[in-house]
């Protein structure tokens, strides 16, 4: 039976309605004559407090508030892939269908085509025992990924009946017979709360990378499969360009990229340039592997609230089919603003910065739900959901509250430098501030599928680095001219690194990704013309004569070799850089 309750009070998003009495937390109701969805946040007595997630002028108090007796939820089956979501999983092309190019209020359609049969290939056989999370069966949703469609968590049994062919995601697939007896009929598609993380066997210990192709991320502050990063930065400092790079070339298998209150042009573009873009490995469109979900600055503020949990339940599926899967949330900033907005008309006491005081809470909620598992199902089959996260700090101040709690929650710290972005340094990642705790627990993958010494060489370019800021403290006081020539030779050095190795053209077709090889090849070539430079100098050779050398230029250039060219041209940079030095080197008659 429907309860039915009225309107009291609102205040923007925030409607008050009373007799609700049984309602229960986060239960989805629909408000006013135009139904829209709303979930109630909090309950005194028989008055429900709820958030509405559309725009709610219009409606007044009187207007009737059905409860539905269910929690906000995703539908997860074939027919996610592809998708350009809302914050609550409408699809906007089929919404652009009803309602033209602006979405109207109470617009709903299903999140799964219905009309679409998909070909379901079993997995299992009649009278075979099943259990959750194991795999009934298969579809082919896209080139890319094979849907596997999954026994949910609350069904267990033996399969009585199974079906092979072309069905919709309202079909059934199998009958499952429980231990007491019961029939139930499984279809390739089921409903998940979204606020309820999903179950899994074990935890494991994050000891692969992610790999981006970015060198500054996967040299010196890389990211492992199930770990967290935050992207903090000022306006122009290059988070969503970052974002889109690693959506573009991580290494994973399903993406889910949540634009969450960001800027509709800035929206506007990724939905523009992501159905045109290849997928790296396969040549196929990049939107075979991906689910998109848009809420904007200009849609309704309660959304960019559910927008994160609908993401990230729908990143935890994809987890459960034993995939990896890379979660970009641009900007949980902006999630952060909806959240004090509601706490705000909630009348709750503020926390700092007006920011409700469960912030943190809820940052560590959403993070840690990331994480690489076993799965729940028969056998060993692991998944991985990763969450990069980007702060949007106001003045680009990393003191604000979001960037704090999100910092004590997220393992891998990406600080973008408004001071490198204005001089046109892409990614504007700080070296000196940024870092990675996952370090430690990757060196010995670096060590087996990258280099032996990946680990000594990272350190020792960090350290030309760190030697560097050192020495342009007292380059401020006295000037580059009262330095000796070894520290000119060390500031040249970090030089290279920065310009021929850290600095990387997002658009350019070659330089955009860079494999791990050709990241260390690049840097020991760098090296070894550092540990050149100083034995020239130590044997008195001026520093102006080794800046002369033509090999700078070769080097200056390698970001730009073609990955199938790299040993061949960076062999031929090596010998000519022994060369030079040698013929430096030679001693005068």
């Amino acid at each position: 039976m429907q309860r039915v309750g009225k309107i009291v009070r609102i205040a923007g998003p925030l409607v008050v309605a009373s007799g609700l009495r049984g309602s229960k937390m986060y239960e989805v109701v629909k408000v006013g004559e135009l139904n829209l969805v709303g979930e109630i946040i909090r309950l005194e007595g028989d008055k429900a407090y709820i958030q509405v997630y559309e725009e709610t002028s219009g409606i007044g108090p009187g207007d009737k508030v059905v409860a539905t007796g269910e929690l906000l939820a995703v539908e997860l089956g074939p027919g996610i892939l592809k998708q350009i979501y809302d914050g609550v999983q409408r699809p906007l092309p089929a919404l652009k269908e009803q309602t033209g190019d602006f979405v109207k209020r109470g617009a709903a359609a299903p999140a799964l085509p219905r009309d679409v049969k998909w070909e379901f290939t079993p997995t299992v056989k009649r009278g075979e025992k099943v259990e959750p999370g194991d795999i009934l069966g298969t579809v082919p949703e896209t080139e890319l990924i094979v849907h596997r469609v999954l026994v949910p968590s609350w069904v267990k049994g033996e399969v009585a009946e199974i079906y092979e062919g072309k069905f919709t995601v309202d079909e059934t697939v199998a009958l499952v017979r429980t231990d007491a007896g019961e029939e139930v009929e499984l279809k390739m598609a089921h409903r998940w709360p979204v606020r309820e993380p999903r179950p899994y066997k074990v935890r494991l210990d994050p000891v692969t990378p992610l790999l981006t192709g970015q060198r500054i991320i996967d040299t010196f502050f890389p990211l492992a499969k199930g770990g967290t990063a935050a992207i903090p930065g000022g306006f122009g400092t290059g988070k969503t360009v970052t974002q889109h790079q690693l959506a573009q070339w991580a290494d994973a298998n399903v993406i889910v990229y949540i634009g969450c209150g960001e800027r509709g042009n800035e929206m506007t573009e990724m939905l523009e340039r992501f159905p045109k873009l290849n997928d790296p490995r396969t040549g196929r469109p990049l939107m075979e592997r991906t689910v998109m979900i848009a809420n904007t600055s200009n849609m309704p503020v309660a959304a960019r609230e559910a927008s994160v949990y609908t993401g990230i339940t729908i990143a935890e599926y994809f987890r459960d089919q034993g995939y990896d899967v890379a979660l970009m949330a641009d900007s949980t900033s902006r999630w952060a603003e909806a959240l004090r907005e509601i706490s705000g008309r909630l009348e709750e006491m503020p926390g700092e910065e007006g920011f409700p005081p469960y912030l943190g809470a809820r940052l560590a909620e959403f993070y840690e739900r990331a994480g690489r598992v076993i799965t729940l199902g028969k056998g060993e089959r692991i998944g991985s959901v990763s969450v990069i996260g980007a702060v949007s700090p106001p003045g680009g101040d990393f003191s604000e509250p979001v960037v704090q709690n999100t910092l004590r929650v997220v393992k891998v710290f990406w600080a973008l430098d408004t001071a490198l972005a204005f001089r046109r340094h892409f990614p504007a990642i700080n070296w000196l501030t940024s870092y990675s705790l996952y370090l430690d627990t990757l060196e010995d993958w670096f060590k087996k599928n990258a280099a032996e010494d990946w680990p000594e060489v990272r350190k020792e370019a960090m350290a030309i680095l760190q030697k560097e800021a050192e020495l342009l403290e007292i380059v401020r006081l006295v000037g580059p001219d009262a330095l000796p020539e070894a520290d000119r030779a060390t500031l040249e050095a970090a030089r290279m690194i920065r310009e021929d190795y850290l600095m990387q053209h997002a658009y350019h077709p070659v330089d955009s990704y860079c494999s791990p090889e050709k990241m260390y090849r690049m840097l020991k070539i760098i090296l070894r013309f550092n540990a050149r430079m100083k034995e020239a100098i130590d044997k008195g050779v001026p520093l102006a004569k080794v800046l002369r050398l033509p090999i700078k230029e070769d080097i200056a250039r390698m970001k730009i070799v073609p990955y199938d060219k790299i040993n061949e041209v960076y062999g031929e940079i090596e010998r000519k850089m022994e060369e030079q030095f040698d013929e430096l080197l030679k001693p005068t008659p």
